[in-house]
């Protein structure tokens, strides 16, 4: 009796035991209901996470494939239309600055500077500063046509300036190069080669006359102007153009100067013209008194290559048949380094050492070529190069206080305002 007694002690025991854990097992899933009502978007919020996630790198690839579509697109839409290549090396749609008045470069500070238009060929009206040296800016305010033209009779020198691309006479870094020329007692003549349509902005107000300093100009602008032309000169760019724009300018100067000195300084672009038109006048037999190259490169072909917006095209596959063949399709070619051959006046050529527009490499090897060229033996041929210490770059060159005796040493005379 015992015995059955403690089995069933024991038997009761087990039964209370398994009862016992039949409660926790039914606790725990007590517990995992809870825990899975309380976070009802576990498995949902993963779900989420992996599709946000996706999400992304879809639209990333959309990106992509958008960027990948318009860098193989760009160099086979200048391929078939070589005329945006010739666009994008004249760049005669970018005014910078906007808002001036080529009319009024007194509003630039040049209150000695008359702005006139000149016809080189039938239909083609072309914009001219012409700056006195600033020993004479009192005597020519509020001077006419008459006075200016007369002024070129003085014993002082004549420099004409021919920019480059993009921007307009009034560009801020050439009108403070003609004040420093115009300072050194030089007459300085600039103009716009003929162009595409062009902004401007006219101003109404005049300060600048009444200003004791030439170096001083208070800008007030207002109204719109639209006009054809390379700033406010008309006509289509061109290679071809801008040398007949430029030779048009030297007869017209030489005719007013008679035996004065009269010097060409081309700067970036611009040194592919002054070499084409010096190539020119050597051929007949009127060489110009000095050829001065600011920032030059070599050929065309050579500074496209070179240039920083062809960085990401470089080393393309085909990149000369895409974009440099597209050039010389349009017939642009600023072959400096033919020209050279062909020149027979002073040369000299300012380059600095950080410039990334025109790489300093291209001005040292086309200096090499000119002091090597037959043409120039006999002719005094140097090479002032401007160290990246001195921040010059491109376009400010005229900031070195070098350059009113680098000027007077190559020139081998002193400044005409001494």
């Amino acid at each position: 009796m015992r015995k059955r007694k403690g089995s069933a002690d024991h038997d009761s025991s087990f039964t209370s035991n398994v009862t016992l854990l039949d409660g926790n097992s039914d606790l725990k899933q007590c517990h995992k209901k809870t825990d899975a009502a309380s976070d009802p978007g576990g498995s949902g919020t993963g779900m989420g996470r992996r599709y946000r996630r996706g999400g992304l790198i879809w639209r990333l690839r959309r990106i992509l494939i958008w960027v990948l579509g318009i860098y193989i697109a760009i160099p086979v839409i200048i391929k078939v239309c070589p005329s945006i290549q010739a666009k994008l090396v004249f760049l005669n749609f970018v005014r910078v600055p906007y808002f001036i008045d080529l009319k009024r470069p007194e509003d630039q500070g040049l209150n000695h500077t008359r702005n006139f238009y000149l016809q080189p060929e039938e239909g083609i009206n072309i914009g001219v500063w012409h700056t006195v040296p600033s020993v004479m800016w009192r005597e020519a305010q509020a001077k006419d046509a008459e006075w200016y033209d007369k002024s070129f009779q003085s014993s002082h020198p004549v420099i004409l300036y021919l920019h480059g691309n993009a921007g307009t006479r009034g560009g801020d870094h050439r009108v403070q190069l003609y004040k420093v020329l115009s300072s050194l007692g030089y007459h300085v003549v600039t103009f716009d080669y003929r162009g595409m349509l062009g902004v401007y902005f006219n101003s109404l107000s005049y300060h600048a006359s009444q200003n004791p300093i030439p170096s001083l100009g208070v800008k007030h602008h207002m109204g719109l102007f639209v006009c054809a032309g390379w700033g406010d000169s008309e006509g289509s760019p061109s290679e071809k153009g801008m040398t007949s724009d430029a030779l048009f300018l030297y007869q017209w100067i030489k005719q007013r100067i008679g035996q004065k000195p009269l010097y060409i300084w081309g700067h970036s672009l611009g040194t592919g013209v002054a070499t084409n038109l010096v190539r020119r006048l050597c051929d007949r037999g009127t060489p110009p008194d000095a050829l001065i190259l600011e920032s030059p490169f070599t050929n065309i072909r050579e500074e496209a290559k070179s240039h920083p917006f062809s960085m990401v095209y470089r080393y393309l596959p085909g990149f000369d048949w895409f974009f440099l063949d597209s050039i010389t399709a349009n017939d642009i070619r600023f072959a400096s380094d033919e020209n050279v051959n062909h020149i027979s006046c002073p040369v000299l050529i300012l380059h600095a050492e950080d410039d990334t527009v025109v790489p300093f490499q291209l001005g040292k090897k086309l200096y090499d070529l000119a002091a090597q060229s037959k043409s120039l033996n006999g002719h005094k041929v140097q090479f002032i190069p401007f160290p990246s210490s001195l921040g010059y770059r491109h376009k400010f060159i005229y900031k070195s206080p070098q350059l009113p005796n680098i000027l007077s040493d190559f020139l081998s005379a002193p400044h005409p305002h001494v």
